[in-house]
């Protein structure tokens, strides 16, 4: 006998978590969520915002976001005046923090598509796909465009129905 049974698939449930991680960034401007996952476990995550020990961005800490919010500056430029970390480079770094050393064919899930500097930390490590929900096309990031790396994007209704179910099932008594 078959029993009716649908559980998300390995790209849907590992793209919820990023989603989830992504609900502790400090960012004012875009939230962002990623993980690192290997043989269908995941050994990091990390969310956009302010290094430890300084003014989150919320809270004044970073002035490129501020600029950003005054539309001084557009969408993905100057990239290297803003004091939050990527989220990606935040999973990254915590694969160093917590001694996790073999990487390699690894997937980042992400929760926007990665800029220049963390696609190159995310093939320096050995990671050889990176999956997302949202197109963030760094002008400048040739290494996706010369396909460097395999980038996928899921549709992200497929995570909306999912979400729905989850909020159906934390609403059950």
């Amino acid at each position: 006998m078959k029993i009716d049974f649908e559980r998300p698939n390995w790209e849907e449930y590992f793209m919820l978590q990023a989603e989830l991680v992504k609900l502790r960034s400090n960012c004012m401007i875009r939230k962002v969520g990623a993980i690192i996952v290997k043989n269908n476990r995941q050994v990091s995550a990390g969310y956009n915002g302010t290094p430890p020990g300084l003014k989150n961005c919320y809270e004044g800490g970073c002035d490129r976001c501020k600029q950003r919010i005054n539309k001084k500056i557009e969408s993905g430029m100057l990239l290297d005046r803003c004091m939050c970390s990527h989220a990606e480079a935040n999973a990254i770094i915590h694969c160093t923090l917590l001694g996790i050393k073999i990487v390699n064919d690894s997937i980042l899930y992400s929760t926007h598509i990665p800029c220049l500097e963390c696609t190159k930390m995310a093939i320096t490590i050995g990671i050889k796909d990176i999956i997302s929900v949202r197109s963030y096309m760094d002008p400048y990031n040739y290494l996706i465009k010369n396909k460097t790396v395999n980038i996928k994007l899921i549709n992200i209704d497929k995570l909306k129905y999912w979400t729905k179910l989850l909020n159906y099932t934390i609403e059950q008594k």
